[in-house]
């Protein structure tokens, strides 16, 4: 069992941390429980305008010395903005924790956002949406949750849009940051090979964040929606989706194994049902993606123009087999293993135990152990998959949306009926 520690200082700051002594590597974080569902449609992009310009400089080192310092060492830094969080994190070997630490503690309260960095970030930005708008795949994820979730900050992009970023400053960043990085909001998560007067290091500059927690908006409601975008590409790409659950909903378990069974590996039913028997595509999936307060599981690939109406016809048959038949105790098995070894294995990476430490303070309230989570994998039955797919994958609130050389929308209600 992994036994780790944790401190909550008086500002409402969370240090969790887990020290493994026979490795020589360790992983740092900084989480912040806000990200682009948090921001106002004028602010869209801001979460992640900053995240970008904390590695542009601050008052004593240039964007240039913060890179060379880590990746002197041999280790690395990196960042990512998500709809409820933003994180700064890095790796380095222990010899070199000492660096890293003040190396994020200075990106995170001493960046000068300078007008001349923002600018030449922006360009890097708006290239960044760009190279987005030219990934179909990330187009068409992107055109469903603008539409399951319109008029709510979910439906906005976290890159934001040109007209929002082109409206914002240096003190416009600083001052979101100062009302949203406070300390109830923040966490820091440390895993590998460390010493207490890390931990005491951190305790010590994260006593400066302003105390106060992130308030959450209003929950969105799911609009069930169809889209199509032409695009002149080689194949089609569509995505069929259904509300589904939060991140921490008790069914959230049952969520996971039927997302395995239908999707999750070349053994799923989609995969052989589209792929090995029918020969429709190279490669078809599930997944899901939660929230705080809401969810989707969505089935996702791509192919071409002329067999994309039987591979959606063959989708919706694969959906109709589960909900009349359920599932074997052979598939649930199967999924079982596969979250098993997801689980297992990840202990043996320092930056995995650090987002798990970290998501589960931040998301959940709770760190749950692996063997835990393994007994709660264990208690789901096929009956419990049954239940929830029913509870899913319900004909009226079915979603799709595609990009490519595509039909008409009318077309495409018709193809998802069931």
């Amino acid at each position: 069992m992994e036994n780790y520690e944790k401190i909550t200082l008086p500002n409402g700051v969370r240090i969790l941390y887990e020290r493994i002594p026979y490795v020589r590597s360790v992983s740092a974080s900084i989480w912040i429980g806000t990200g682009s569902r948090f921001e106002k449609a004028s602010e869209s992009g801001i979460s992640h305008f900053i995240e970008h310009m904390v590695f542009k400089g601050t008052e004593t080192r240039n964007a240039s010395e913060l890179a060379m310092l880590i990746d002197g060492a041999g280790g690395q830094t990196d960042a990512f903005t998500s709809k409820e969080s933003t994180c700064f994190y890095g790796k380095v070997l222990d010899t070199h924790l000492d660096l890293l630490l003040d190396v994020l503690c200075d990106m995170f309260f001493n960046s000068t956002f300078r007008e001349e960095d923002v600018e030449s970030e922006r360009g890097v930005i708006l290239e960044e949406i760009g190279m987005y708008e030219d990934a179909p795949e990330d187009l068409c994820s992107e055109r469903l949750f603008a539409g399951i979730y319109k008029g709510h900050p979910l439906s906005r992009p976290i890159l934001g849009k040109p007209s929002t970023l082109f409206a914002m400053n240096g003190e416009i960043m600083k001052d979101y940051m100062a009302k949203h990085y406070r300390g109830g909001s923040i966490v820091i998560a440390l895993c590998g090979s460390f010493e207490q007067h890390h931990i005491d290091y951190i305790a010590e500059r994260f006593s400066a964040a302003l105390p106060g927690a992130e308030m959450l908006p209003k929950a969105p409601t799911y609009i069930p929606t169809v889209t199509a975008k032409r695009k002149r590409i080689e194949q089609n790409h569509l995505c069929l989706a259904f509300p589904a659950c939060s991140f921490d909903a008790p069914n959230r378990y049952s969520v996971q194994l039927l997302n395995n069974i239908f999707g999750g590996g070349m053994s799923s039913r989609l995969f052989q049902a589209l792929r090995e028997k029918l020969g429709l595509c190279y490669s078809v999936y599930s997944f899901t993606s939660g929230h705080c307060d809401t969810g989707i599981l969505g089935l996702g690939t791509a192919l071409g123009e002329e067999t994309e109406a039987e591979a959606i016809s063959a989708m919706v048959g694969e959906i109709k087999k589960l909900l009349d038949g359920g599932v074997s105790a052979d598939e649930v098995q199967r999924a079982r293993e596969q979250v098993k070894s997801s689980v297992l294995m990840s202990l043996e990476s320092t930056s995995a135990r650090m987002n798990r430490l970290a998501r589960g303070e931040l998301f959940l309230g709770e760190v749950v152990s692996s063997e835990e989570l393994i007994e709660r994998y264990n208690s789901i039955t096929e009956e419990d998959i049954l239940t929830t797919a029913r509870e899913i994958f319900r004909p009226e609130l079915a979603s799709l949306s595609t990009v490519g050389r595509v039909r008409s929308v009318d077309e495409y209600r018709k193809l998802i009926e069931f």
